[in-house]
């Protein structure tokens, strides 16, 4: 069986490990009643809805 010649160090395989945890792109949805591009179950920074109403008065 094969034996390593020489210890790994913990920052060799700590970045090895780090690479996973890279994020994606977050997710858009769009607002029913504007059509504007937001996030999931947030409030709509265009028009202030949220689950069918206005959540925030926005000017």
């Amino acid at each position: 069986m094969a034996v390593p010649k020489k210890k790994t160090s913990k920052a060799k395989g700590r970045s090895r490990k780090a690479a996973a945890w890279t994020l994606g792109r977050a997710s858009r949805s769009s607002c029913p009643r504007c059509s504007a591009t937001k996030r999931p179950h947030r409030i709509c920074g265009n028009c202030g809805w949220y689950a069918g109403r206005q959540a925030v008065d926005v000017d």
